[in-house]
Order: structure tokens, then C-alpha cells, then sequence
């Protein structure tokens, strides 16, 4: 008898040591302008349901995402203003019909004990999560305009599922700034199976990591613009992914297990080609008969579509590392192998186009990105072991996130306070007004709940020709330490055209500082004062409103900084109005993007995007060591009019560009944002960048190959003493020139046409 109490006891002790703190904390999450009866947080259970494994959970669970509240649901196109944070306990919760998470719905399950959505054997729809659900002939929500979501800590099971009958674990069509994260797929195993674990058809994404797929005919079917996708594992499936299309898309830490295929970017359609290509890196594939299938030939249409490159990929009884539609194009191996680097389509190193099938020398890469020789990779962080006691919420603190009034001392006061003690600062659901800088000092943690918003207001930042910046990670001093932030978003309240959103200043030399989704916003919200009332778009006129100008830069790592992984952070100035039920596009000004300076470097860009600032997306200056994946830009939909020479003077000191200067004798539309600008650097590995060019005063003629991709002369340039600069996958859309030496063409959209934008597989520089 007492062994019997001894055990119940130790259970329980080891229960309460196991609660996820996310459940526990008291959840004080506002949001402004929503009502006063729509909370931010809903508990599952609070809503009836139950989680034993036995009870028919559907409703219970629809019924927390949709009420109270109005909910943007069917017929919403977008809104920023009505977030739930809907957490799941751990359990067991029987499904009987899709979970539809409405727009800005974060879906959280526990994260030291993931729960089970369990599908009924009758189970009815698309995706035991789905997305964005056909209610229509097309998804509810334009797939390339749903942000700002995510979805943690879950096992999907469909085994209950007769595995004949077609069954999805997720249905997922989305965007920017969204990320799955720590979900186990688990489906039926042998033939005559029909499940898929993951479908995607379109979108604009993307990034994802951390997933398991056990079994299915597919772990995971998908089309979309581009991703990267970090920590995947597939075992038992037929096949275990199909690309369905893509321009380009990054595998990073892949692992597949006794499949029947590994990787198919075969589709066709009327004899063209619609994958563009693929890029995999560090990964292993193991009892797989076929790595990869492709459908590229010498004579396939598009001629660059289907590029591929493979690095540091290990095979153990694959016998087929590449097919092709005549068989065999890498040989595998029945042991062990190591694809070193491998790459099929045309080659810049630096001139070309080179069309090539075959081995290359791998990329030199920088030792200090590295972790036991492949790149270093850092799942965020949720903090499980941690108790509710170890978090210091800035609403405890005084703050009151209501768009109105001033938070900066509270926040300031949470993070120093919270810092000091060793503990985590949890920013509760709000829009903080800030009328001076935060500076978040070495060994804070910051973890916001369903994306707050921090804003820039009140004029401290109305000076353009004197920036300052909103949020100081570390202060000036090369001050050493590192820093962990994820879930949250800092923006502008109104024109604030000297606000530098975020200034890294950090030496973290040891382990990196981080940066898990966290986002910069810049107007095209409710709260902003930079929506349609104001910034209405002008196409055609040149005409600057003054109240639209909003930022001066998004990201500054300034020459004393290093050490710093970025993973799913997405730079934003808005193009349309969130909040506009017809997403109506607006015009806002913000002049840079991410721009480095570090001396040091030592970034690594895991996922990231920057769009729509006036003089460049990425810049890097005198800097090295720099590793991005599927770095993604799309140029100001505005430009040419105005275009770049306004209205942001060049700032030397920060070495702008000076279209002015640099732009006489070019054709075309000259003075236009880069993508991508590399200066004076050195040791830089990128495996995939989208740099897009879609508009011309907000049309999109000029970003088809029928009407020349001329949106823009140039989008990618690498200048002066630059050197070992390796690309793989680049894409470009709408830009006459794909990159550009010291001012100087290397590559024309025409040489390399893909399934829509540009491609060129590998470039090195010279």
C-alpha cells in the first residue's frame, strides 16, 4: 500500500513537472480592436471539449476558433484585428470533420506532451486541419495572402482511416510569415494506401521544420512559390514527397526512410516542365530505391526547369541518387555513398549560362557556420521545462497594448526585470505604442503571444536625416551576450521616417543570438494609421504623400555585431491593407531593408524575406561568413513611379545606392530596388533566392516572359573586392539582368527561362 501511494505520488509529481507553462500562465492578451468579449487565448477545453480519445471533439473545437468574436471566417478575405490563440492540453481528441483555423489563428498544442487529433473512421473533409477550405470553387482565402498563422505540437493520425479511402492530415495553402513546426503525420502503412500526411497547392511560403511522417502513399504532396523546409523525416511512405510545381524550394536536414521514392519533381503538364527547382543539403535518404525523380532532358521545356543541386546528401542502399525520363542519371549505391555536390542545369562561375549535368566542387564553406560539418540549424525554443512562475508578462508589468497608449516604460522596465532574474518576457497579445527605443540587453528572452505588435510612434523617429532605432538588441559597445526572441512584430504607428525597426548590435561570439519568427510590419494594418484612408494607392502619379513615408530601415546589424540566426522572419512593407475585406493596395514608403555591416559576420538567414523597401531588400557590406536559404525580395509594386531616387536622400555612411550615379547608360527601369546588393564581402553561401520584380506602377505586363520581363534592368548585384560568393537557385522574375558584376550583366532573364521566373542552378563568383 504505501509503494502503491509512493507511485501515485511520483506520477504526480511528474505531471505537474511536465505542465506546459503556456497553459498555466495567466493570459492577460488583448485585442484592441476586436471587442470586448473576444479573448485573445481559448483553452479547447474550455469549450467542451474533452481530449479522452472518445468523445467527438469537432465541434467543440470550430466553436472556440469561430466564437465569441467576429471571426474572419467565410467570405473574409484578411484581418490583423481578431487573433485567437487557441492551446490544446495534452489528449487524445476524436475528429469527426475538418479543424478550420480562421484567419489569424495560432494553434498550439502542448509542447511536453503533444496532443492527438485522431480522425473518426468516417471522417468527412480536407485535412484534419485545413487551411484554407473550398467553400467555393477556390480556397476561402487567397492563398498568397494568408500570413501571420502557425501550428505546433500535434500528432495528425488518420490510421483509423481506411486506408483505401482518401484521407489528408493537413490541408495548408498559405504564405509569409506562417511555419508548422513539431508535428508528427502518422497514416497507414503498405499498399494500397491513398493517405497524404501534408497537401499543398498553392501560396507564397514559406518555411517549416521539425515534421515527421510515418507511412502514407505521400508524406507530403506540395506546390507553392518557394520554402524552406528544415527537419523533415519521412518513413515508410510510397513516395515521400511530390512537388506538384515550384520556382524554388530549399530542403535543409532531410531524412528519408525506407521509401518507396524519395523526392518527385517530375510533373508535367502539356510537355512542359512545372517544377522549377530543387536544392538539398545536408540530408540522408536510406532504403529508398530512387532519390530523386525528375523529368529534365536535354530537350525538356522550360530549358532551365528541373534544376537541381545537391550537397553533402548521404545514401545508404539507394540505388538511384537522380532519374530521369530515360532511366538513370546519378548512380546510388546497395551501401553507402555521399553525394559531395551534384548539380543539373545551367552554371555561372562566373559566366555562363553553361547547361550541365554532373558532379561540381562543393561550396567553400566558412567553418564558423558549421556544426559537426553541416550548417547550424536552431529549432525555437518553447520553453517546456520551464514553469508559468519563470515568466514576466509586460500587461503584469503596467503595460496595455491598446494601441493608444504609452507602453515604453513598462516594456522596458518587464524585459530589465525579467532579465536580471534569469526569466522569460512574455508579451501578452496587444499593440504597444513605444515613444523612445527598447534596448533588449544580453541574455533576454522574449516570447510574444500570437504576434503582438510593438509600434514606433509619436515623432520620436520623424527625423529622415537623423535614424534611430525602435528596438536596440544590445547597445553600441561590441557589448558581448546573445539573445533569444520569437513571435512578435514590430512596426510603425503612422510616418515615422527615421525609424530603424530593429538595430543588432550584439557580439555573441559563443552561441548565436536568434530571431525565430519575428517580423517586421510596416503599415496595411488596423492600428498602423498607414492603411487605404491614408496611403490609398497612385498608379501612375509620382507624387509622394509625405504621411505614408513610414521607415527608414527595417534591419540594421550594425560593424561591431556578429553571431545572429534568423529563421522565419519576414521583413513586410505592406502592399495592401490586411484590413480591407477587397485587400486594397496601398502605397508606403520604407527606404532599406536588412542591411549588414557586421566585420565579423557570422548570420545565418534560415527562411527569410524582405519586400517592398524603396533602395534595397538585402544589403551586405565589408562583411563574411553569411549563410541564407530561399532569401526571397520582391521590389516595390509602385516603382518606376516613383521610383528609387525618391523620397530617401543616399546616405553614404550606410553606402546606399546611388541610382543617380550608377544608373546612366543602363536601359530599361534602372532606378529600382535591389534584391540583392553584396558589397565588399566575402565567403557567402546561399542555397536559393527568389528575387521578384512583379510590378510596373502596379501593373503586371512587364512580369511575364511575353512581354520581356522588363519590370526592372537589374535585381541582383555583387560589387568590389567580393569574393567566394556561391549561389544556388537563384530565381528572378521581371528583371532584364538576373546578376550583375561591378555594373556589368553576367546573366539575361532570355538564357535562362524556367517555369516562371529566371533560373540559374549555380553561380560562383570570380
Amino acid at each position: 500500500m504505501q509503494l502503491h501511494h509512493f507511485l501515485l505520488a511520483a506520477i504526480s509529481l511528474a505531471v505537474t513537472v511536465q505542465s506546459f507553462w503556456l497553459g498555466d500562465i495567466q493570459h492577460q492578451g488583448l485585442a484592441p480592436f476586436a471587442g470586448a468579449n473576444a479573448p485573445v487565448f481559448r483553452n479547447v477545453k474550455d469549450y467542451g471539449a474533452r481530449g479522452d480519445g472518445v468523445t467527438d471533439d469537432t465541434a467543440a473545437i470550430n466553436n472556440a476558433i469561430t466564437t465569441p468574436g467576429n471571426r474572419c471566417g467565410r467570405g473574409c478575405a484578411s484581418t490583423t484585428t481578431t487573433p485567437v490563440v487557441l492551446y490544446f492540453p495534452a489528449g487524445t481528441y476524436l475528429i469527426s470533420s475538418s479543424i478550420i483555423p480562421y484567419y489569424f489563428t495560432q494553434m498550439y498544442g502542448d509542447a511536453s506532451s503533444p496532443p492527438t487529433l485522431k480522425a473518426t473512421a468516417n471522417f468527412q473533409g480536407f485535412g484534419l486541419i485545413d487551411g484554407n477550405p473550398y467553400w467555393t470553387e477556390n480556397p476561402n482565402w487567397v492563398t498568397t495572402n494568408v500570413f501571420y498563422r502557425q501550428v505546433r505540437n500535434f500528432i495528425l493520425d488518420t490510421t483509423a482511416i481506411a486506408p483505401a479511402t482518401p484521407a489528408t492530415g493537413m490541408h495548408w495553402p498559405t504564405s509569409q510569415a506562417t511555419s508548422l513546426q513539431n508535428i508528427v503525420f502518422n497514416m497507414p502503412k503498405g499498399n494500397g494506401v491513398v493517405h497524404v500526411g501534408l497537401f499543398i497547392e498553392s501560396g507564397s511560403g514559406g518555411f517549416m521544420s521539425d515534421l515527421t511522417f510515418n507511412g502514407g502513399a505521400t508524406g507530403a504532396s506540395m506546390g507553392n512559390q518557394q520554402y524552406t523546409m528544415r527537419n523533415l523525416a519521412f518513413n515508410d511512405c510510397g513516395t515521400a514527397i511530390i512537388q506538384l510545381w515550384n520556382w524554388g524550394w530549399t530542403y535543409i536536414g532531410l531524412r528519408i526512410n525506407n521509401c518507396g521514392k524519395g523526392i518527385d519533381i517530375s510533373a508535367n503538364s502539356n510537355g512542359k516542365q512545372e517544377v522549377g527547382s530543387l536544392t538539398l543539403i545536408d540530408s540522408t535518404i536510406i532504403n529508398t530505391p530512387v532519390g530523386v525523380a525528375t523529368a529534365w532532358s536535354s530537350s525538356s521545356q522550360p530549358p532551365t526547369a528541373g534544376s537541381v543541386v545537391l550537397e553533402n546528401v548521404a545514401l545508404q542502399n539507394v540505388p538511384v541518387a537522380v532519374s530521369g525520363p530515360s532511366g538513370t542519371v546519378l548512380s546510388g549505391s546497395s551501401g553507402s555513398t555521399t553525394i559531395t555536390a551534384w548539380s543539373q542545369g545551367h552554371r555561372y562561375t562566373p559566366n555562363g549560362p553553361a547547361n550541365q549535368i554532373g558532379a561540381i566542387a562543393p561550396n567553400n564553406r566558412p567553418s564558423v557556420l558549421l556544426d559537426g560539418g553541416k550548417y547550424y540549424t536552431r529549432s525555437k525554443p518553447q520553453y517546456e521545462s520551464l514553469p508559468a512562475s519563470s515568466f514576466v508578462s509586460v500587461r503584469s508589468a503596467g503595460a496595455r497594448g491598446d494601441a493608444a497608449a504609452d507602453d515604453t516604460a513598462a516594456i522596458q522596465n518587464a524585459i530589465n526585470s525579467a532579465t536580471s532574474a534569469g526569466k522569460v518576457v512574455f508579451i501578452d497579445y496587444g499593440l504597444y505604442r513605444l515613444t523612445a527605443p527598447i534596448t533588449i540587453p544580453p541574455g533576454a528572452k522574449i516570447v510574444g503571444e500570437g504576434y503582438p505588435v510593438l509600434m514606433a510612434a509619436g515623432g520620436y523617429w520623424s527625423n529622415v536625416d537623423n535614424p534611430q532605432p525602435v528596438i536596440k538588441i544590445g547597445d553600441t559597445s561590441g557589448q558581448a551576450g546573445s539573445v533569444e526572441l520569437s513571435d512578435f512584430v514590430v512596426g510603425t504607428q503612422g510616418s515615422e521616417p527615421g525609424a530603424v525597426l530593429f538595430e543588432y548590435n550584439l557580439a555573441s561570439t559563443g552561441t548565436p543570438s536568434a530571431m525565430w519568427d519575428v517580423h517586421t510590419r510596416i503599415g496595411g494594418f488596423t492600428g498602423s494609421q498607414l492603411q487605404v484612408a491614408q496611403c490609398l494607392k497612385q498608379p501612375g502619379s509620382s507624387t509622394v504623400v509625405q504621411q505614408c513615408v513610414a521607415a527608414y530601415m527595417s534591419f540594421h546589424a550594425t560593424k561591431q555585431s556578429s553571431g545572429l540566426y534568423m529563421e522565419n522572419t519576414w521583413l513586410w512593407v505592406a502592399d495592401h491593407d490586411i484590413d480591407d475585406n477587397a485587400n486594397t493596395q496601398t502605397t508606403i514608403y520604407a527606404g532599406r531593408g536588412v542591411y549588414i555591416e557586421s566585420t565579423e559576420g557570422r548570420f545565418w538567414l534560415m527562411g527569410t524575406a524582405s519586400e517592398h523597401h524603396v533602395l534595397y531588400n538585402y544589403q551586405f557590406s565589408n562583411t563574411k561568413n553569411i549563410f541564407a536559404s530561399e532569401l526571397q525580395t520582391e521590389t516595390p509594386y509602385f516603382m518606376p513611379t516613383p521610383n528609387a531616387l525618391v523620397p530617401f536622400k543616399v546616405n553614404t555612411s550606410l553606402r546606399d545606392p546611388d541610382f543617380g550615379a550608377s544608373c546612366s547608360g543602363v536601359a530599361g527601369n534602372c532606378a529600382a530596388a535591389w534584391g540583392l546588393r553584396v558589397l565588399d564581402s566575402r565567403d557567402f553561401v546561399i542555397y536559393g533566392a527568389g528575387h521578384y520584380s512583379f510590378f510596373s506602377s502596379y501593373s503586371t505586363t512587364c512580369s511575364t516572359v511575353e512581354a520581356g520581363e522588363n519590370c526592372q534592368s537589374r535585381i541582383v548585384s555583387i560589387e568590389g573586392s567580393s569574393s567566394n560568393i556561391n549561389i544556388y537557385n537563384l530565381n528572378t522574375i521581371g528583371s532584364l539582368s538576373m546578376i550583375d558584376r561591378d555594373g556589368r550583366s553576367l546573366a539575361s532573364w532570355q538564357d535562362n527561362v524556367n517555369v516562371y521566373p529566371a533560373n540559374i542552378a549555380v553561380y560562383r563568383s570570380g
